[in-house]
């Protein structure tokens, strides 16, 4: 699976956690940065990673930022885009399983490597369960505007 990933200076350590986990476990990880722990915006990180799960280069995505909120605000502007903050394996579980959710969002902040590791591991692991739930995530993007 191709992963985008990208955050702000917040996460900065956590995203390369994260990508040295997945680029173990045989996934194609494409970087989107922020490459430095100073200060930067992190919609700018945000529209990046969205832009290559919108032009299908990857199929999921993980961002991250202090609280996690900023990142997921500036993704779920995109249509198609089911950004989820998860700050446990329970809520990861159920944005996967009843949100199809593509985009996982983390607050670094708030999270041990530990912590964030085994929400990555679950949301990347479960499945989408349909049935009741595709109506429903069907409504997110409705077809007017």
């Amino acid at each position: 699976m191709n992963i985008s990933i990208g955050c702000d200076h917040a996460g900065y350590q956590l995203k390369n956690d994260i990508i040295q986990y997945l680029s173990e476990l045989d996934y194609t990880i494409y970087d989107y940065g922020t490459g430095t722990a100073e200060s930067v915006d992190y919609p700018d990180y945000a529209h990046a990673v969205v832009g290559s799960l919108i032009e299908e280069e990857t199929e999921k995505a993980i961002l991250i930022c202090g609280t996690g909120n900023g990142i997921c605000m500036t993704a779920n502007k995109w249509r198609d885009v089911r950004a989820a903050l998860c700050w446990n394996t329970e809520i990861a579980k159920l944005a996967r399983q009843h949100n199809n959710s593509n985009i996982l969002c983390l607050p670094a902040r708030f999270l041990t490597t530990e912590q964030a590791l085994e929400i990555v591991k679950v949301f990347f692991s479960t499945e989408f369960e349909g049935g009741r739930h595709q109506r429903r995530v069907e409504k997110i993007n409705p077809t007017f505007n």
